[in-house]
């Protein structure tokens, strides 16, 4: 009986464990009309694949208060690289100049009320991976780090 008990308690502790190591580098990010993500710090493992699932909870429309999320390299510039976005409207606010969108690691689409976008990325090292969103204006409030460890 205790033979038993401790098998089945070593295989819930191993099961909790892989739960928790599986959802590791999954972020989920929601945004609404007051331009606001719902977190703005996040830890994941470097090297490894991370899926972020972005939403857009907010109700006015994607003309007005559209948001997206896109990661750039460590040391990136955020206010020069909002800068260039504002020009890129027909690429829904992604720069499209090779200085720019060479600091882009990963972006969701441009989400209108109620939309959602799922991606997936590797952060190839250690380091602090800026993120925002490239609308006009809105990466004054709408930005944060990717902490690879």
């Amino acid at each position: 009986m205790k033979s038993k008990i401790t098998t089945l308690l070593t295989l819930l502790i191993a099961s909790a464990t892989f739960a928790l190591g599986a959802d590791s580098n999954s972020i989920e990010i929601t945004a609404n009309d007051t331009m606001q993500y719902s977190a703005k710090a996040f830890e994941v493992k470097a090297g490894q694949e991370v899926t972020l699932v972005f939403k857009n909870l907010g109700k006015l429309p994607k003309a007005a208060m559209g948001h997206n999320v896109v990661v750039l390299k460590p040391g990136s510039n955020v206010a020069t690289f909002a800068a260039s976005a504002v020009s890129a409207v027909a690429n829904e606010y992604i720069p499209t100049d090779d200085t720019q969108k060479a600091l882009i690691i990963a972006h969701t689409k441009l989400l209108g009320p109620g939309e959602e976008d799922t991606i997936t990325f590797t952060l190839p090292a250690p380091g602090a991976y800026p993120f925002l969103c490239s609308f006009p204006g809105h990466f004054a409030l709408m930005q944060g780090i990717i902490t690879a460890k």
